[in-house]
């Protein structure tokens, strides 16, 4: 998509803070953190606007997303937990409308 943020940063239009990439994701450092560790990680493609649009034929890729979340939260020395989020839609307060999942780690409040 030539307007999406998320896409300007996959192709290197955009700086990020970079904690990793592969071939599928790429993860980096949230400009407007909500938490102590605020971490988006994100398909490369463009394949889907949110969470709304996943089916089972994506099952491979999210899994790996999850495991790369894993990884990262390892590596960030998340030992206490963290929390993973993905927003679907404008009333669930997501912004940019390219399927992303955000790593929040810290001291985190509960939810409700």
């Amino acid at each position: 998509m030539d307007n999406c943020i998320f896409c300007k940063i996959v192709k290197g239009e955009i700086p990020s803070r970079k904690l990793y990439e592969d071939e599928q994701v790429v993860a980096f450092y949230d400009v407007a953190p909500a938490a102590p560790v605020h971490v988006l990680v994100i398909p490369k493609e463009h394949i889907l606007e949110s969470a709304r649009e996943i089916t089972g034929a994506y099952g491979a890729l999210i899994a790996h997303i999850y495991e790369v979340i894993a990884k990262l939260a390892d590596e960030l020395g998340l030992t206490g937990g963290y929390r993973v989020v993905t927003n679907a839609g404008p009333d669930a307060g997501q912004t940019v409308m390219h399927l992303h999942f955000h790593l929040l780690g810290g001291k985190l409040g509960p939810m409700a």
